[in-house]
Order: C-alpha cells, then sequence, then structure tokens
C-alpha cells in the first residue's frame, strides 16, 4: 500500500484497482455487495465497486477513507 493513498484528501493519491482490492480483503473479505450495502451506494453498488476496482471509475475519497479505517489503517483523513 503506497503512504499517498493514507493521507488526508488535500494529499492524497487515488489507489490502485489492486490496492483497492487488498482493502476490501483487510476489511474482513468484502465483496462488492457487501461494500456496497457498507457505503450506502444502492441498488447497483456493486458495479460501482468492480468499476473501482477495475480502475474505469475513481473511487471518492470519502469511500477510500471509511474503507481504509474499516481495514484498520484508522482515520487516513486526519493528520498525526
Amino acid at each position: 500500500m503506497r503512504h499517498e493513498c493514507l493521507c488526508p484528501a488535500e494529499r492524497w493519491t487515488q489507489p490502485t484497482g489492486e490496492e483497492i482490492r487488498e482493502v476490501l480483503r483487510l476489511a474482513g473479505g468484502l465483496t462488492g455487495s457487501k461494500t456496497a450495502k457498507t457505503l450506502g451506494l444502492g441498488a447497483k453498488g456493486d458495479r460501482t465497486v468492480r468499476r473501482w476496482i477495475s480502475e474505469e471509475s475513481p473511487i471518492p475519497y470519502a469511500a477510500w477513507a471509511i474503507l481504509c479505517d474499516l481495514a484498520g489503517f484508522g482515520p487516513i483523513w486526519k493528520d498525526g
């Protein structure tokens, strides 16, 4: 996991699909549908998650920050 993916929004770099996949694994093996439900993405949210992993669409910082917290990285939106 690159450090620049675990920074507050103003210094954040978009994670790769592989980094997203790893965070989902660390967050308890979240599937696309479980991730969508956790984030409140709605009925077709699993498709959105697949697009993030395939790098067709960027993952929003807020969604990434929540997933990182669930994966044990803590609140990445805070400095220090």
